[in-house]
Parts: structure tokens; sequence; C-alpha cells
């Protein structure tokens, strides 16, 4: 397992899909001459950086073999042996669970023949998969030809320039036309996602001004600072301000470092995120991060660190001040620390890689420094500040709650992933239970711990938050009535993305992706969508697709989005792998997008052509929002999108748009 030894780095991943025809294998063919009736046929493999070529061994239920095959029509040489092949990698797949054996870069195949008789070219083709870490092309056949005279050329474009009528063709097998498509560019998805980053990272930089770190620090601060400046009031209303600001900058310099890693390598963060064993580390960091907000031990960084910030605040001017704002963040981490890493582990998700983490920081180091800046402004202001006092530490006990609770959904995680188990929908909500009662009675005085102040009276706000916490407990016991049209215990919404999903359980469990309706014929798929008057979901997928198997087994089965693939969307799935022959009459020529011709053999074939032609990408998993009613895409296709609410985002706006069309 790889070590990552930054905390924030392991909650964050990232991953940007693209429409676009890939074409990362180039074929060459040579011949190599053995004895006057002996020749090798060479075929070798150029490999774009990244993907990977399956060998021609691969075991039952594995990807799609390398196959080689070689026209023969008058029998005029014959095959000696198997096609040979290099050593290759061979890994064990968690995916698959196999082992498997790819080459990468480059690699050679040849095949011995024996020739009977005088000519000049052999034909032949080669059917092969290629795989990167997010991403499977569908089977692709290229043509072949061995040149006995003139030795090496190029493969991959059939020889004939054949003319093919695509407009026919399209509306034969596919009922329409790609002039027929039109694209809806919507963008709001990522500037919902990233607004909603900003604004719960201004939440948690609000929640840290509540601890007895940083409160007591307000009005301390600010007097230092408008004392200063009595004989120039504005002098120290500008570095008040200077002051907020350098906050504000601190956190967003701790983020600066995860831009080069992103560049670098975009998927070690997806790498992280889905990695069983950092989330049971998550697991454990966040309940040390809970029993510390209890108080029963201190969590601080180096005091060497403080001692450095604060000489540096004696160089005075800006200087001085941007060291004061960075010995506050280091003073004050054992209470922001676990509010920033817990609000940003639970929270982001994968479009934007690190630019998401600089938004949540944004938002954290704004909250942070602009009460500073405001009372240092408006100091009469301070008076309606409440004392010091043991709600501070109350504030803090809550969050440790809080955290506490985090702390399972990564250990839920972990199980989902592996199948595990051991922490299916019921135990998950009983231990939710358990935490919130114990909350519930800690704000009702009942529950005390070691820094709390003697409680003479509950207050209001202790008395209102019990009764609010006893609700929210009221409704994670509802999580057990059982939905009688799906058979499974009924979803919560406010836990959408924390809890398991409600098929993984003990008592009544869901042995397929939640049962949902699936068609697999694109033309069925979309009478049944117009019958219904819904938009569809077109899933390019693959029976030997990693991804693929990824996305259906761990994202699909989630509350959140088994809601939108059962309610909201008709789902059309077509696999680009499929071998079942077409029937005869759909077996025809057809033009490449990239140049020649082909000819459909198979549904695999078919699906992989619509892919391509309508929508100009090839790479599965590959997801399409549209309207029947008006052939319309409704929102940016997206691939491999690990992130539920990536993912939950992309399928709402779909239907948001949708229903504007509708109200048309």
């Amino acid at each position: 397992m790889k070590k990552y030894w930054i905390l924030i780095l392991l909650i964050f991943y990232g991953f940007h899909a693209s429409s676009q025809i890939h074409d990362p294998v180039k074929w060459k063919t040579s011949v190599e001459q053995i004895s006057e009736t002996e020749y090798h046929l060479i075929t070798v493999a150029d490999i774009e950086a990244g993907w990977h070529l399956y060998s021609q061994t691969v075991p039952e239920n594995g990807p799609i073999a390398t196959t080689f095959t070689y026209e023969n029509g008058e029998e005029s040489f014959k095959i000696l042996g198997n096609t040979s092949e290099e050593e290759g990698h061979i890994v064990d797949d968690p995916v698959f669970k196999m082992k498997i054996k790819y080459f990468e870069k480059s690699t050679v195949f040849k095949q011995k023949i024996h020739v009977d008789k005088e000519f000049k070219t052999i034909k032949g083709f080669v059917e092969f998969m290629v795989c990167d870490d997010s991403k499977c092309l569908p089977p692709t056949e290229v043509e072949l030809v061995f040149n006995l005279v003139e030795g090496t050329t190029q493969a991959g474009q059939n020889l004939e320039n054949n003319t093919v009528d695509n407009n026919q063709t399209n509306k034969l097998l596919y009922g329409m036309v790609p002039e027929d498509i039109q694209l809806t560019t919507n963008t709001s998805v990522e500037q919902k996602s990233f607004w909603s980053i900003f604004g719960l990272g201004f939440l948690g930089g609000l929640l840290a001004l509540l601890t007895p770190c940083v409160f007591p620090m307000i009005p301390l601060t600010v007097s230092f600072f408008t004392k200063k400046g009595d004989q120039n009031k504005s002098s120290g209303v500008s570095k008040a301000l200077l002051y907020g600001f350098f906050i504000l900058m601190v956190y967003l310099i701790l983020s600066v470092p995860f831009h080069l890693l992103d560049s670098v390598n975009p998927d070690i963060l997806n790498e992280i995120s889905t990695n069983v064993w950092l989330n049971i580390v998550f697991f454990a960091i966040f309940m040390f991060f809970a029993f510390s907000f209890f108080g029963y031990y201190e969590l601080t960084l180096p005091a060497s660190w403080t001692n450095k910030t604060t000489k540096g605040e004696n160089a005075g001017g800006i200087i001085g001040i941007f060291f004061m704002a960075l010995t506050l963040a280091i003073v004050s981490f054992s209470c922001t620390g676990p509010i920033l890493g817990s609000l940003l582990a639970g929270s982001l998700t994968a479009d934007g890689g690190a630019w998401q983490l600089t938004t949540g920081m944004a938002g954290f180091g704004l909250a942070l420094g602009l009460p500073f800046a405001l009372f240092a402004m408006f100091p009469n202001m301070m008076n309606a500040l409440p004392k010091s006092g043991g709600w501070l530490n109350t504030t803090k006990v809550i969050l440790g709650f809080l955290e506490l609770a985090l702390a399972f959904k990564f250990l839920s995680n972990a199980d989902l992933v592996k199948r595990w188990g051991i922490l299916k929908l019921e135990p998950f909500l009983i231990i939710w239970i358990i935490i919130f009662v114990g909350l519930a009675l800690y704000l009702f005085g009942k529950i005390k711990f070691p820094h709390d102040s003697p409680i003479k009276k509950i207050s209001f706000p202790r008395i209102a938050g019990g009764i609010l916490v006893t609700c929210f407990v009221i409704y994670l016991a509802s999580g057990f009535r059982v939905n009688k049209e799906t058979n499974t215990f009924t979803s919560l919404t406010l836990l959408s993305g924390l809890a398991p999903p409600v098929g993984y359980s003990w008592i009544l469990p869901s042995t397929t992706t939640n049962n949902l309706k699936t068609f697999k014929d694109l033309k069925e798929g979309i009478a049944y969508a117009k019958q219904v008057n819904k938009p569809i979901m077109i899933d390019f997928t693959g029976y030997a697709c990693v991804n693929c198997r990824k996305m259906e087994e761990h994202i699909w089965p989630l509350e959140n989005i088994d809601n939108y693939l059962r309610n909201e969307y008709v789902l059309i799935s077509l696999y680009v792998d499929d071998k079942k022959d077409l029937p005869e009459d759909q077996q025809i020529e057809v033009n490449r997008v990239n140049g020649g011709t082909r000819r459909l053999k198979n549904y695999g074939h078919k699906w992989a052509n619509f892919q391509t032609q309508f929508f100009k990408s090839n790479s599965q998993p590959y997801y399409v929002l549209f309207n029947p009613n008006k052939n319309e895409v409704l929102t940016e296709p997206v691939g491999y999108t690990p992130s539920e609410e990536e993912y939950g985002v992309f399928l709402q706006n779909g239907l948001e748009v949708f229903e504007k069309q509708i109200r048309r």
C-alpha cells in the first residue's frame, strides 16, 4: 500500500471525463522469412502511455482477450502453432478477482506459417480491448495486411473504400441519425458544486469561531489592533483588515501543494479515496478527534512551530501581521483541525480536484478571519458578543458527538467496498441512534465530560437542542420501516451518502443492483420512455469494463442515486462488448468515425458504433441523459464518476432541464 503522509490529501480526489474518440493502439505488420517455405507474420502494437492491451489468454469472465485470425481462402498457406506473444505483466485484478496478463508501451506478436503457393500478401484481423485506469474501450477489430514481398506495412484501416449511406443505416439500426441529436450546454453542475463547497467551508469556519481555542482570541486581538492604533484609528483598522486577510491566505496556501500533485497525477486522489484501508484510517482518526473534543486529551501541533511563528511577529509591519495570523492557525489547531478535516472529508466530491480543496479552504478561512476585521472596524459591536464560559466547551462536546457519527461513515465505506457485511444498514442505524441519544442526554444534563462546568439550571438553548436531537433520533428509527414496493427498509433522505444503501441489509437484502428496470434495446427503451414521459439515461457499458462494475456496485446502489435511476429515469444499458450475433439484416457495413468502414457483426459492434457516431466518444462507462421526445441531450455526458454527490448533481441537473422542456 502506498503511504500518504498528509491527512487532508487523503480526503480529495479528482477525475474529469471528456467526450472524444480514443485511438491508443497503432498496429504495424512485417514479415520475417525463415526458409523458402516458412515465414513469421509479425504484428507490432504501439500502445500510448497509460493504456494497456490484454493478452491472448484471459481467464473466463475476465476482459476481452486479443485475438488474431488469418484469411486463407484457397488454403494457400498453413498456420503452424499458435500466435506467440511477449512476457508482459501479470497482475491480480481487484475487480475481476483473477490474475490477468496485459502489455504496456509496445509488444510483438508472431505467427509461423508454411506457404504452399507463391503469392504476395496475406490478410488477417486482430480484435482487441484496451483500458486505462479510468475507462475501457469497446472491442475493436483492425485489418492486418502482411506483404511477403515488401515487408513492413501500416495496419488499422480497411483497404476497401466503400461508400456507405450512414443516414439510411442509422435509421435502420437506431431510428435516428446524428443530426437529429441536440446538445444542451449546461455548466450549472460545476458552479453549484463549488458554491456548495464554499458554503460548507464557511459554515465550518463559523463553527470553529464558537470553540474555546478561537472565540476568546477575538476581543484580545481586536483590542490589540485598536489600542495600538489610538493615534491613528484608520491605521489600526487597516492592520486588523490585513490580519483577517492573512488568516484567509494561510488556509489558501495550505491547498497549493495539492494543485502541483493534481497536475502530476490527477488519478492519485481517486486511488486514495477508494482505498479500503485508508477509510479505516479515517475511522480511527475521527474517533481520535471525537474524544479530543470530549476533553480527554488535547490535540496540539509541535510547540516549536508556535515558538518560531511568535518570533516572526516581532518583525513588525506586514510580515509581523502575517506571522500573527499563522500563529492563530497553529494554536487553534486543536479545535479547527478536526472541524476542517471532518467537513472536507465528508463533503468534497470528485469533479474539480484540488480546486475544490481551495474552495473549501477559502470558505473556512473567510469565516474565521472576517470577525477580526469587522470588530476592528466597528468595535462597539464587541459589546454584543457573549462572554466566554461553559457554553464554549458545550459547543466543543457537541462537535465531538458529530465527529463520532462521521467516523462510522468511513468504516461503512470500507465495509461497502469489501462487502464484509459487518456494518450493514441495521447496525449503522443502531450506532447512530446510540450516538445521538447520548448527545440528547448530554444536552439535558444527564451526561458530563471532564471540562464541563456545573449545571445549576438547564438553559433554553440546551433544552431546545435536546428536543431537536431527540426528533432526529426518532427520524433515524423510522429507517426501520419496511418499504413494501421494494421490500427493503425505508430510505432516509437526510442520510443520503452517509448510511449504507437500503439493499445492503441483514434482514431485507437486495441481491441485484436494487432490482432496477433496465432495457438493453435502444428502440424499446425509447418507446417506453415516451409512454411514461420520463427522461432516459443511456448507459454505455461493457461486461468486461472494470470501472463500469465499480459504478454499478458502489455508486448506483446508494440511496440517492438509486432513487433517480428507479423513479426518475428510464435506464437503457448498451453493452459494447456483447458478442451475441446481430440479425442478418443488421449485419451491414458502416463508416468509421476516423476513416474506413467496418461490418457490424454483433450487438457490441452495434452499440459501440452508436456511441462513436452519435456522441463522439468510445470509452466506457459513459452516461448520456436524453429527452426521447426531442432527441435532445439534457446535459454534458459524464464517464467514470466515483462520487455520489457529483453523480447525483449530474442526474438532478438533467432532470431539471427535462422538466423545463416539458413546461415549454
